[in-house]
């Protein structure tokens, strides 16, 4: 079972590989996340890289990606639900653009945790209005 901290870094790697392509961009989001958004202010940054290779060796065993969220459902907290929705919407969007893989992989996310569509819908907009550049 996952800590929570994990969970949410497993949310994010799992969002990155959903087109089997981990990008330096999706790679960089995630440990600006983790570096500094206030839930992972108690976490060891030192434990990232292993965090995600678990995650990835998880996703090889059986249950695979299914097995992964139902953990993950489990160790983040009702509270976090949204914030851990929002670290894997943040990893898909860093580009500008949604792949259907990473459209599907958030569509399951959303399944799992049981969050609304208007909660949803405002984690996109402001990940979305966040990342424009003036370009």
């Amino acid at each position: 079972m996952p800590t929570p901290h994990e969970a949410l870094i497993y949310l994010m790697v799992i969002t990155s590989a959903s087109d089997s392509d981990m990008t330096d961009l999706e790679l960089a989001r995630i440990g600006d996340v983790v570096r500094s958004w206030p839930v992972f202010e108690d976490f060891n940054q030192d434990r990232l890289v292993g965090v995600a290779q678990s995650c990835q060796k998880m996703l090889h065993e059986e249950g695979g990606l299914e097995g992964v969220l139902a953990r993950v459902a489990e160790a983040v907290p009702e509270r976090l639900r949204d914030t851990a929705y929002a670290a894997a919407f943040e990893v898909a969007a860093v580009d500008l653009e949604m792949r259907l893989e990473e459209v599907r992989v958030l569509q399951l996310i959303r399944r799992e945790l049981d969050l609304d569509t208007l909660t949803v819908a405002a984690i996109a907009r402001a990940a979305k209005a966040r990342l424009r550049t003036l370009t």
